[in-house]
Order: structure tokens, then C-alpha cells, then sequence
């Protein structure tokens, strides 16, 4: 067994929770009709049982839609102003904190990511309900004045409507976070379909929602598999707006079905990240930003910055730092609090990663660390793994793992970084290490990607809009640009006075 793997406590008390969960349709709990139900097993616990939620039917789900319905059609929601609609969501944002460890026990134990990062990320969704609250009273349209002495132009900002929200594993609480706020700050309701691998913070949410005032049916949650709940969500005629993170190909199918009723969609999806390392950059803090870029929740991000490009001059001194760094960084047990890398979410996932490593040994690259999975007998973890001799044609090159695996590329120029790091289908996120900030930035401004930094990765705040290039989506969130996502504009001409008149 490896020295940086902490086996999991079996004894551990947190374990025999089975906490039991149900939906929330027009603000009231109620279970799936058929009764129904689906039972997570920790990723990180094998045979512990840490969630039970119902298992929605077509029929469930469009109980919810219709409550959204109403309550966007005839309920006081989108009829409040924003002051009102800002007052409750502060006081869902204060809600979230007070349950902070509630909610990062059960994220943790859901998802398989360590405890202390659950923790952080809790508090993260409790900062961007608080800007989304404090933004929803701020929003506008726009008057032109400008147009002549008899007329006046307005521009009326509106919510979209009924918006169903489909969001992954890896990151429940966090997407859902960046989401609903966003959707129901703007006046719109909804539906939240969480993934049936990690239901049960999102229905706390709802729940916390509730407690804090927010109207009967405006913020729904059900619960249970793409097909059928995901999918009458893009299907059916009272959505007006789908917005889903997620793969490529469910996206896709998503956005296909959506069409049909030329419904508004959102998409957040794939990536695969490159942290490019000039021959300037600070060696010691990008090798420690590379491993938080790749093994942050256990490489299961889409955002990961999985693709490193360095310059050849300095290659050998990076590696260096970095297996040093991946020999050493604590994996397994997320309960256990010195734990930084967690579980893989699912056998068939734990599965996938190592055949994409398995590939990429056979393709020719050179396997320097990891590359196997590890303590099988008490979760699913993987080891820390770093590739290196990589070339862009490789599939660890191209495809997204979402693992903790690294492909290693080397480049001369910065023009053949750039052309490296955009020879790709994805356009997520990029970073660029450099102590040249005039390099940094005409070098990420050349980048296609919707996510980027200059000497740091995975950052973010709610101020700052997210959202993909190319195959990685549509449209932005966060920040004032996310709310144009979930708005109408109408445009309105006034006539002052009586017009001239078009015949006599």
C-alpha cells in the first residue's frame, strides 16, 4: 500500500447515518408515486449506504413543472420586486452557513471528496446566493431618450420563465448554487434535477429555501435518472429554458430535444484544461498549482487542468518538484481531515479512468507515477498519476479522463503553446504560469477558453462570469452576465403626444 494513502475507518459513526430524503415539489416533501427509491453507496466507504432519495417517474416530474408553472404564471414571485425577491435569498445564504457541517458531511459522503474541501465549497454557495441576492435588486433594463422630441424607447428586462436545471455529480451543491440563484434572483422558477448519484444536498437546499420564505413552487427538486427526469425537463412544453452541466453527449441530446420546442438552453460542458509553464514562471508555486489543478477532487472537474504544457528548457526541474509533491499528497479516507484527494464516484468511472491510463501506456507515453487503483477492498480511489512524452495525438492528450491523471507536453515557442493548447475540441478553462505578465495575458488572450488565470487555477468568485468555448457550451454564468441568461428583453416604443396620422 502506498505511504500517501489513508485507508477509510469503517468504524467511523458518520457512516450510519442512511439519512433518507424526498423530493420537493410545490413546497411540500413528498416521495416518488410509485414509492420508489434509489440508495447511494459512500465511494468512499464500500457498503455503506449514505443517502436514500426517491426514484422519479415522467409523471412525478411533470407534477413538478406544472407547480413551477403556476407559480410563475399566477404566483407572487416574479411579481415581487427585487428587494423582496433579495431579502430571501440572503436568507437562504444565512441558512446554508448555519448548516455548513450538516451539508459538507453529507456532500462528502456522497460524493467521495475529502471533508475539509467539502467544507470550503459550502461556504463558497453560501457567498454566491449573497451575491446573487444582492444583485437581483440591482438588475435593469434601459431607457433611450435620444430617438426624438416625441418618442421614448424602453428596454424591459423579464424573467425567461420556467427554467429545469440538470446538474452532475462532481459538484451538486456548488452547480446548483451557481445556477438556481441566478435563475430565481431574476424572477424565473424552477425545477433541479440533480444527478441520482448526489441528490441529497440539493434537496437540503430546497429545503433550506423553503424555511427561508422562498414562494410554494418556485424552487423544485426531483429526484432521479436522465431518462425519464432529466429528459421531461428538456421535453416538456411548460419549460421555457434547460440549463445543464454535464458530458458533451448528454448535452448534445439535451440540446437536440430542447430544439424541438425551441427552448432556451444553457450548457456547461466538457474540458480539458492546459496549464501552460513558461521558462519565467515561479517553478515552486506552479508545480503546487499543476498538482491542486489535476488532483482537486480527485481530477473529477471539469475544469481540471489536466493537459500540462512546459517549456522543454524547463521540464526537468518542474517534474521534479511535481512528482515530488504527487509522491506525498494524501489520498483516500474523506472523512479522515488530512485527506486532499477523495474517491472516484462510481465503479464504472473508477473503470473508465483506468482504461484511458492503460491507453495511454500503450500509445507510448511514459507512466512516471500512480496509474492504479488503490484499497479496492474499502472504496474506489486511484493514485496520484503522471504521464510524461505525451503528443497531441495521444488520446490522454485529447479525451477527458476526470481523473487524477496528468498528460505531460512539451513546447519551444509560446505561439506552440497557444496552438497546442487550442488544438483541442474542449474550451472550458486554461491557465498560464509566467512572472511576464505581458507574455501571461496576450498569451491567454489568444487562448479559446471561457475560464482562464494567469498564475493560479481553479479560482473563482461570483463576480466572475464561467462558461465554455467550442464543444465545452452555451452561454455564461455567474456575475451580471448571468442573469442575462435567465432574462427576457423587450423593447418598448413610446409615443408622446398623437402621432402623425398615416392616412386622411
Amino acid at each position: 500500500m502506498l505511504s500517501n494513502f489513508i485507508a477509510p475507518d469503517s468504524r467511523d459513526p458518520r457512516l450510519n447515518s442512511k439519512a433518507r430524503y424526498q423530493m420537493l415539489v410545490d413546497g411540500k416533501s413528498v416521495d416518488a408515486a410509485s414509492g420508489k427509491t434509489i440508495e447511494r453507496v459512500s465511494p468512499g466507504h464500500a457498503g455503506a449506504v449514505v443517502g436514500i432519495w426517491p426514484e422519479a417517474s415522467a409523471d412525478d416530474v411533470r407534477l413538478a413543472v406544472a407547480a413551477a408553472r403556476r407559480a410563475f404564471d399566477t404566483g407572487p414571485w416574479p411579481r415581487m420586486s427585487g428587494a423582496e425577491r433579495s431579502r430571501l435569498m440572503f436568507k437562504v445564504a444565512d441558512l446554508i452557513l448555519a448548516h455548513q457541517e450538516e451539508l459538507a458531511l453529507a456532500e462528502s459522503l456522497e460524493v467521495g471528496k475529502p471533508i475539509n474541501q467539502a467544507r470550503g465549497e459550502i461556504g463558497f454557495c453560501a457567498d454566491l446566493w449573497s451575491y446573487a441576492a444582492g444583485q437581483a435588486r440591482a438588475l435593469e433594463g434601459q431607457s433611450h431618450n435620444n430617438i426624438g422630441d416625441d418618442r421614448l424607447g424602453l428596454v424591459l428586462r423579464e424573467p425567461v420563465g420556467v427554467v429545469g436545471i440538470i446538474t452532475p455529480w462532481n459538484f451538486p451543491f456548488i452547480i446548483a448554487s451557481e445556477r438556481v440563484p441566478w435563475a430565481i434572483g431574476a424572477g424565473c422558477t424552477v425545477v433541479l434535477k440533480p444527478s441520482e448519484f448526489t441528490s441529497g444536498t440539493s434537496i437540503r437546499m430546497a429545503e433550506l429555501a423553503r424555511e427561508a420564505g422562498i414562494p410554494d413552487g418556485v424552487f423544485n427538486v426531483v429526484t432521479g435518472y436522465g431518462d425519464p427526469a432529466g429528459q421531461v425537463l428538456a421535453e416538456d412544453p411548460d419549460i421555457d429554458m434547460v440549463a445543464f452541466t454535464g458530458s458533451v453527449r448528454v448535452g448534445t441530446k439535451l440540446g437536440e430535444i430542447a430544439a424541438r420546442s425551441v427552448k432556451r438552453v444553457g450548457l456547461e460542458l466538457g474540458g480539458k484544461g492546459p496549464q501552460i509553464v513558461f521558462a519565467d514562471a515561479d517553478l515552486e508555486a506552479a508545480a503546487d498549482g499543476i498538482a491542486y489543478g489535476v488532483y482537486h477532487n480527485a481530477g473529477q472537474c471539469c475544469i481540471s487542468g489536466s493537459r500540462l504544457l512546459v517549456d522543454e528548457s524547463i521540464r526537468d526541474a518542474l517534474m521534479e518538484r511535481l512528482l515530488e509533491i504527487s509522491r506525498k499528497v494524501t489520498f483516500g479516507d474523506p472523512l479522515n481531515e488530512r485527506t486532499k484527494i477523495g474517491a472516484m464516484i462510481s465503479e464504472a468511472h473508477a473503470q473508465k479512468v483506468h482504461s484511458h491510463v492503460e491507453a495511454g501506456v500503450a500509445s507510448g507515453a511514459k507512466l512516471l507515477l500512480g496509474g492504479e487503483r488503490v484499497g479496492r477492498e474499502a472504496g474506489l480511489y486511484y493514485a496520484p498519476t503522471v504521464f510524461a512524452g505525451v503528443t497531441p495525438d495521444m488520446s490522454i492528450a485529447r479525451e477527458e479522463i476526470f481523473g487524477p491523471v496528468l498528460s505531460t507536453l512539451t513546447f519551444k515557442t509560446a505561439d506552440e503553446a497557444v496552438a497546442m493548447a487550442n488544438a483541442t475540441e474542449f474550451g472550458l478553462s486554461a491557465s498560464v504560469w509566467s512572472t511576464n505578465l505581458e507574455n501571461a495575458l496576450q498569451s491567454i488572450r489568444r487562448i479559446r477558453a471561457g475560464r482562464c488565470w494567469i498564475n493560479s487555477v481553479i479560482d473563482g468568485t461570483p463576480e466572475m462570469p464561467i462558461g465554455g468555448y467550442k464543444k465545452s457550451g452555451l452561454g455564461r454564468e455567474l456575475g451580471r452576465y448571468g442573469f442575462d441568461e435567465y432574462s427576457q428583453f423587450k423593447g418598448v416604443h413610446v409615443t408622446l403626444g398623437r402621432p402623425a396620422p398615416w392616412f386622411g
